[in-house]
């Protein structure tokens, strides 16, 4: 599987921590550009697995000229094997879809999955997150993808707003994936000053649990199953890149700050240079037996496929059960067929039970 960060944004969102850079022209894109197909050439032998999956995420990859995205793909195509790719996905925000746009995506026969970037189907939240969409332009986008023959397409939402009312919007078939985001507070973003400083009231932690759980039937009563602690599809319709990052599988992250993952090793790019276009490897990590034991345990309690006891090492086992019995009796865990899985509400404490587990 493959990974390609776009840095570009038009602008920041209040609550956004990601690395990103403003889109300062044609210029800054095609020397990205530039940099990123240099960078499949050198790295064109590390990926040692069939490639199934390529996602393009960022940043704000719909910002590419059409021009600029297939000479990305032409990379792809020039220097890895993607003809075995089931599912590839670009995300984009509503206000880059349209018409004209979406037919030129759907020509470069490449993308057969949109990530839209709705967050809110209200106006004033829209304002408060710093997006430049309106409710219309995002449901406008939906339908401009379906007239331009997407219909595998996922939007995001982020719940844990202030007011923020019970969802009741009809979710046509063409989503057929949805990712729900609890808001958090990221040091160093425009969100955290503008809480620090008593500009904006964030909801308390009860209030937050009611919009998950008002979500979570919205979307159940929609058609939609819950997988992952944030992410909900229709059957068959699950993340597949995404799913491999919750197994494990290792990835190769291309573009400036992407991460890798071979199996064994994580490593991570430096941010852009605005000079040259260039970046590089900036660090390195090799797991060990405990950092990878902790990592199973952190991503495979996030979803509703649980932790395989299969996959816990033999030494673990023993100590893993033991220190799992107070989650199953008090209704968070249930083991069953051989896996630990956690109920809806374990979903929600699903990252401080694991950290609870680690090693």
């Amino acid at each position: 599987m493959i990974y390609v960060h776009v840095p570009f944004c038009h602008r920041k969102c209040t609550y956004c921590a990601f690395y990103s850079r403003p889109a300062a022209g044609r210029h800054s894109v095609s020397l990205y550009v530039d940099g990123l197909l240099g960078e499949m050439e050198r790295r064109r032998g590390e990926q040692g697995h069939e490639i199934q999956t390529v996602y393009f995420g960022g940043g704000t990859p719909s910002l590419l000229p059409l021009p600029e995205l297939a000479r990305i793909v032409e990379g792809l195509r020039r220097w890895f094997d993607v003809s075995h790719v089931q599912e590839a996905t670009i995300e984009a925000n509503p206000e880059d879809l349209t018409s004209d746009y979406l037919r030129g995506l759907a020509g470069l026969h490449f993308f057969n999955r949109l990530s839209i970037g709705v967050q809110s189907l209200d106006d004033g939240m829209l304002r408060l997150l710093n997006r430049r969409h309106t409710a219309r332009q995002a449901l406008d986008a939906v339908e401009n993808a379906v007239a331009a023959g997407f219909h595998n397409i996922s939007v995001d939402f982020i719940y844990g707003l202030p007011g923020l009312p019970a969802p009741a919007v009809h979710l046509p078939s063409c989503v057929t994936h949805v990712s729900a985001y609890a808001l958090t507070v990221e040091p160093g973003t425009a969100l955290a000053a503008q809480v620090g400083q008593g500009r904006v009231a964030l909801p308390g932690d009860d209030e937050v649990v009611r919009q998950y759980h008002a979500v979570r039937r919205w979307l159940a009563a929609e058609g939609f199953e819950q997988y992952e602690v944030s992410n909900y599809a229709r059957p068959g319709h699950r993340s597949r890149h995404n799913s491999r990052y919750w197994d494990r599988t290792p990835y190769l992250g291309l573009g400036p700050a992407a991460h890798s993952f071979d199996g064994r090793r994580r490593q991570w790019n430096s941010p852009m240079d605005a000079e040259s276009g260039t970046w590089s490897v900036e660090n390195e990590e090799l797991l060990t037996e405990a950092d990878a034991y902790n990592e199973l345990l952190m991503t495979a309690l996030r979803t509703t496929d649980g932790l395989a006891l299969g996959a816990v090492p033999e030494g673990h086992k023993e100590r893993l059960h033991r220190a799992m019995q107070p989650y199953v009796d008090c209704g968070w865990i249930v083991f069953s067929a051989g896996r630990y899985v956690p109920t809806a509400e374990g979903l929600l404490h699903a990252d401080g039970i694991a950290a609870a587990l680690f090693v």
